[in-house]
């Protein structure tokens, strides 16, 4: 296909992850089915979820990293591994990191979010991310290194007690066998503060059980080699300290990614205020999807459960757009959360059930199967997931 034919009339999705891969996915199987395009600068689709499983090795690498090209075989999705540097919804193109330019009718936004805190002194030289492929073999390097060494009061600082922080405190844990004192840095109240109360619980629980240090109302201030600075927030007075450390690993917080776009959508906090049918106000033919994202009438946490649910509406309102009809409005179902909370644990709030343990790993599993988005990915990751489960019964 001839990409700028002003005749083919493309969709360009703008990023891979779970929304856009999702939206272009289900677009591939709509009816009338337009030309797509999916520019993603990455070769494989990260299933973020089980990443921490992934650092445990739990799982293997295949079983939740996906290739694009396997993901896109068959179903006549165009794929540029490149980055869009610029949007211009004036005259409908894109123009990519090499300069390369994509003409479009109707293009949808899902690049995800990257760390909030760039300028903070010394993260970008001294911490570790945990997002992707290439952070799980720096943080294993680091593992090998902790293991090896005959210092006994080794540390390792997670800043942030979201999600992440939680899950990865717990894996980490678990993995050093104990024998590296972690800290879990968070300048809020409480740890998940935007999580389901059972959750919570169970998340302190397994933190304490582990005795991981959790550091409330407290922020970091600046990173070198070998210390953190912190500072203890309340209402009263503050109080600056150092500690040293092994290894700082960043998972406090994003911002949205965003390409320069013409005309300069409506902000909040860095996303895009999107309306109910996720068209970004004023611009019809431009939808945004996931972390880039904000509906003032109805926000919601991003997360990947988000992206998904908001690609369907997003793939649908596409194709009104295309045959005149009228756009869908997006209505989220809250269908629970999911913790893992250490090697074969975790903690289920959803589905009808509050539910920790192995029974509740064994679920997360199975329920993150159903997400995989090629059906002969996803009977080798349930056949790899079987066996795995069969041998650790023996």
């Amino acid at each position: 296909m001839d990409i700028n034919d002003p005749n083919s009339d493309p969709v360009v999705l703008v990023g891979g992850g779970f929304g856009g891969l999702t939206t272009s996915l289900a677009l591939s199987r709509s009816h009338p089915k337009p030309k797509i395009i999916l520019i993603e600068p990455r070769d494989r689709f990260i299933f973020s979820p089980l990443l921490y499983e992934l650092l445990s090795e739990e799982i293997k690498s295949w079983e939740i990293a996906p290739s694009y090209s396997s993901l896109l075989s068959a179903t006549g999705i165009v794929w540029i591994q490149e980055s869009v540097e610029s949007i211009n919804n004036l005259e409908k193109y894109v123009i990519t990191n090499t300069g390369l330019k994509i003409n479009y009718s109707q293009i949808v936004l899902s690049v995800g979010s990257k760390p909030n805190q760039l300028s903070l002194k010394g993260l970008t030289e001294h911490a570790l991310m945990f997002h992707d492929l290439s952070d799980v073999k720096k943080l294993r390097n680091l593992i090998f290194i902790l293991k090896q060494s005959s210092e006994t009061n080794n540390s390792l600082f997670i800043v942030g007690a979201g999600p992440s922080g939680v899950e990865l405190a717990c894996k980490l844990s678990d993995v050093l066998d104990n024998e590296t004192q972690i800290h879990l840095i968070e300048r809020g109240r409480k740890i998940l503060p935007q999580g389901k109360l059972f959750n919570r619980e169970k998340s302190e629980v397994a933190l304490n059980n582990r005795h991981i240090k959790v550091h409330l109302l407290t922020e970091v201030i600046e990173i070198s080699s070998d210390k953190v600075k912190l500072r203890t927030i309340n209402d009263q007075v503050s109080h600056d300290f150092y500690m040293h450390h092994q290894g700082v690993i960043w998972t406090a917080g994003s911002k949205p990614r965003l390409p320069q776009i013409i005309p300069k959508p409506i902000l909040k906090e860095g996303k895009i205020i999107i309306e109910s049918t996720l068209h970004v106000v004023g611009q019809k033919n431009l939808l945004a999807i996931g972390d880039v994202s904000f509906n003032e009438l109805s926000p919601h946490p991003g997360t990947a459960q988000l992206a998904m649910q908001q690609a369907i509406v997003a793939a649908n309102n596409v194709i009104a757009y295309r045959t005149g009809v009228s756009p869908q409005v997006f209505k989220y179902d809250d269908f629970g959360e999911m913790l893992s909370l250490g090697r074969g644990n975790a903690s289920i709030t959803g589905f009808g059930l509050t539910l920790t343990g192995p029974l509740a790993f064994q679920i997360r599993r199975m329920a993150y199967l159903t997400k995989v988005q090629n059906l002969s990915l996803g009977i080798r990751f349930a056949l790899a997931w079987l066996l795995n489960n069969t041998h650790q019964c023996k």
